[in-house]
């Protein structure tokens, strides 16, 4: 029984039910882009460093799958815990 319900929740896992963003974080991105001027007509280039927001996303299933992991693993423990009193 436990090992079906470990593959059932490795399956869970892998399926796309979506995602969810739970941050956004800053970072940074460099593009090489014409100089500005006559140094970008004669075909000299620079860097531009801007910064942008990346979100941080999870998977609705592998938070469902990690959570029940953790629950099967903690009704183990409880049952272990109690069978040695």
């Amino acid at each position: 029984m436990k090992n079906e319900l470990i593959a059932g929740i490795a399956a869970l896992g892998g399926s796309s039910l979506g995602s969810i963003t739970i941050a956004t974080v800053p970072i940074a991105t460099t593009a090489t882009v014409p100089a500005a001027g006559v140094a970008g007509w004669l075909g000299l280039t620079t860097t531009a460093t801007t910064i942008v927001a990346a979100p941080v996303t999870l998977s609705v299933a592998g938070i469902v799958a990690a959570g029940a992991l953790l629950t099967y693993g903690g009704y183990q423990a409880y049952k272990l815990v109690n069978k040695n009193q």
